[in-house]
């Protein structure tokens, strides 16, 4: 069994704020929905993720904020990344670092505080 990529849910406080900042500032596409809705989905590449408000997660109990993880192909794109995030004035929490751990990594915030760890697992590379 494979699995497929996971789709993030994301906790905003308003969908139509958060949503803009991720296409804006971030790159995404805006694929559908709207605050109203209470649930939004956006791309980039492989990646979705759902974006949703207060009223829409009530029932399910999942708050924010949360962190999530982007994995890229190669320490150069993490760095090209951070540099189009930064020129996009996305709010940059830590600059690109090698971690002890193998994996360079950067991390930024949304406007509610979600984390977006953004890495390269450079454990293979010689």
């Amino acid at each position: 069994m494979t699995f497929p990529a996971p789709v993030p849910e994301i906790p905003a406080a308003n969908i139509d704020k958060a949503a803009a900042y991720y296409v804006n500032t971030l790159g995404f596409t805006f694929d559908w929905g709207d605050d109203q809705g209470g649930i939004a989905g956006i791309s980039r590449g492989n990646c979705r993720l759902f974006i949703t408000n207060r009223s829409f997660r009530e029932s399910y109990g999942n708050t924010g904020p949360v962190l999530f993880w982007l994995n890229l192909d190669s320490k150069a794109e993490v760095d090209e990344l951070f540099a189009q995030w930064k020129a996009a004035q996305a709010k940059i929490v830590s600059e690109p670092e090698d971690k002890p751990w193998r994996l360079r990594e950067f991390l930024a915030t949304d406007l509610d505080g979600n984390l977006i760890r953004v890495f390269y697992d450079f454990r293979g590379d010689i």
